[in-house]
């Protein structure tokens, strides 16, 4: 991804550690290289350079890894974007009546980042801050679906296709074709595949720089097919508002 902070340095040096990220937190040089484009002596010394800074670690295998320093940085920001998205997740939840989710793409899973709960007394809860494999979630199928299909299976090459319940696509020719479904229709579907009994329905919101879903889940009863109809397009206009707050 092409950036415009006037610092060449600057660019790269995120431009490593977003590669770093896309390849599941750990990396060779030469994998990183291939990735980014950037000639092996940029990207050794870029590297250098983060990894005496704690941002990027070296392990025995003489692979390079996120760094600790990132978790600060991680959590300080992850706490301000749920901050800024909570006002439109309780909206959401009281507009349709069921919990609302906001999830973000990181490495190779999912972490969810802000929740506001159902009114509901028989409710779904998804603790802030989980992570999950996205193959079998709502959020997690509408961030794949942004992805290219070689960075799909590349993930689900490092992750494998577990079952959760009897219901999860542990296929990858079958997820790729519901990928390419969600693609086309706009929003991605969890029919029981993480949950028993639960549905939830999730929509992209930003495929860069940040990867973030926004999903409504509930009991298969009340989140009927019917009802899923009705969600999506709240669920899409939900979406739009938040990303233009997260734009300014």
């Amino acid at each position: 991804m092409a950036r415009r902070s006037g610092v060449q340095s600057v660019d790269r040096a995120f431009e490593v550690l977003e590669a770093l990220a896309d390849a599941g937190g750990i990396a060779t040089l030469s994998e990183l290289a291939g990735t980014t484009g950037l000639p092996a002596p940029t990207i050794h010394r870029l590297i250098q350079s983060l990894v005496a800074g704690g941002y990027v670690r070296r392990d025995m295998a003489h692979r390079y890894a996120l760094g600790p320093r990132l978790i600060r940085l991680g959590e300080a920001a992850g706490l301000t974007l749920g901050a800024r998205a909570t006002p439109y997740l309780r909206a959401l939840a009281q507009q349709i009546g069921e919990t609302a989710n906001l999830a973000m793409l990181e490495g190779d899973s999912v972490v969810y980042v802000a929740q506001a709960p159902s009114p509901h007394s028989m409710r779904m809860f998804t603790e802030v801050g989980r992570h999950v494999l996205p193959h079998c979630t709502g959020v997690g199928k509408a961030l794949l679906a942004e992805l290219p299909v070689a960075r799909v299976v590349e993930i689900l090459g490092r992750t494998g296709l577990p079952a959760r319940t009897e219901r999860t696509l542990t296929d990858e020719g079958a997820l790729l074709d519901e990928l390419a479904r969600i693609r086309e229709q706009g929003y991605a579907v969890d029919d029981g595949e993480q949950e028993v009994g639960v549905r939830c329905v999730a929509v992209a919101v930003t495929a860069q720089p940040a990867r973030l879903a926004l999903s409504v889940s509930g009991p298969s009863g009340r989140v009927t097919p019917e009802r899923v109809r009705e969600i999506v397009p709240v669920l899409r206009e939900a979406a739009d508002r938040l990303l233009r707050e997260l734009g300014t």
